[in-house]
């Protein structure tokens, strides 16, 4: 009966991790995607002023700054005032 509570914790403690991630990951005909939200730090270089973003910009009028993708909004606005000076 011991190894029975003691296989049944282990498997417990070894899935535990895979159950409590966040975002959803949605399988659809073939492709995976996810709806986590990214936030980024852009720049206008011609107005010199950041804001933040939940898509990363493709064209030439924003540049991201840095390399960090930030998971909350909150997060990436903080880092606004650090790399954007």
């Amino acid at each position: 009966m011991k190894r029975y509570a003691i296989g049944a914790a282990l498997l417990v403690a070894f899935t535990a991790p895979v159950l409590a991630t966040s975002g959803t990951t949605t399988t659809t005909g073939g492709s995976t995607t996810s709806t986590t939200e990214q936030y980024y730090v852009v720049r206008d270089p011609s107005t010199k002023k950041c804001t933040v973003t939940t898509s990363k910009p493709t064209s030439g009028s924003t540049v991201v700054v840095g390399d960090t993708v930030y998971k909350t909004r909150t997060e990436a606005e903080g880092a606004v005032t650090k790399v954007c000076q």
